[in-house]
């Protein structure tokens, strides 16, 4: 199983302006390809942005603290943003985080169409994502 970073998301409650401050002061581009289809009906309705240093996107997402109680799980993905990573195989992925007590929530493709997104925090209390893209 191989993780790469994928993206980095930013919860905000002002998505245009932290939209403008990362083109306009800190050089990022607006990211148009390869973007996820959002699942705004099945936990997390929010508008996000979406830019790239044209390796690693920027998620800016409207911060939603009750995204984690409408879909009953635990790890919230948008309330203080998180890091995410691609991975190959998620089901072995899964399994080893089993394997060493590492509890996480398992989000399915309630948030991204075609993304299978699991949650968890480090020891510090970071959230970190790792997900799969159906046919990868």
């Amino acid at each position: 199983m191989k993780l790469t970073l994928h993206h980095i998301n930013l919860s905000t409650t002002n998505v245009e302006a932290m939209d403008s401050f990362y083109q306009d002061i800190m050089g990022l581009d607006r990211e148009t390809e390869g973007l996820p289809v959002l699942e705004k009906t099945r936990g997390y309705a929010g508008d996000v942005a979406f830019v790239s240093d044209g390796a690693i996107q920027v998620h800016l997402a409207t911060r939603d603290i009750e995204a984690g109680f409408r879909t009953g799980l635990i790890v919230n993905p948008v309330e203080r943003g998180h890091i995410a990573y691609r991975c190959d195989d998620l089901a072995a992925f899964k399994a080893h985080l089993d394997a060493r007590g590492v509890p996480y929530s398992d989000w399915g493709e309630r948030a991204v169409n075609g993304w299978h997104q699991i949650f968890f925090y480090d020891p510090d209390g970071n959230v970190i994502e790792v997900h799969q893209v159906d046919g990868e």
